[in-house]
C-alpha cells in the first residue's frame, strides 16, 4: 500500500502559515523514540550532505508531506531553511 496517497504535498515556504495542535500525533513510546532517532539522522544528512528527505506531518487541517533538508533540531522543533519550523510532536514519519 502506498502511504503517500493520503499526504498532501506542501512547499516548505507554506508551512509558516500552518497551525499545529499541541497533541502528539504518535502514541507509542517506541515509535516516538524512533522518530527522534530519525530526526537526528536527518540533521546529520542535511548538514553534512545537504540530503533532502520527506517529512510526513499533520497540522490542524490535514496530513502533509514536504521534501526538504533539515538544518537544525531542538527538543520541540525541526528547523528547515529560512527559519521555517515544524513541531517535532506533529511529525508522523520521515523517509530518507
Amino acid at each position: 500500500m502506498n502511504t503517500d496517497v493520503k499526504y498532501q504535498p506542501i512547499e516548505k515556504e507554506a508551512i509558516a502559515g500552518l497551525h499545529f495542535p499541541e497533541a502528539d500525533v504518535l502514541k507509542e513510546k517506541e515509535i516516538i523514540k524512533q522518530r527522534t532517532a530519525d530526526l537526528e539522522r536527518c540533521l546529520s544528512l542535511g548538514n553534512l550532505e545537504h540530503h533532502k528527505i520527506k517529512i510526513y506531518f499533520e497540522d490542524d487541517a490535514s496530513s502533509k508531506v514536504v521534501d526538504t533538508t533539515v538544518w537544525g533540531l531542538t527538543d520541540k522543533r525541526v528547523i528547515l531553511k529560512q527559519g521555517i519550523t515544524i513541531p517535532v510532536h506533529r511529525v508522523v514519519k520521515i523517509k530518507f
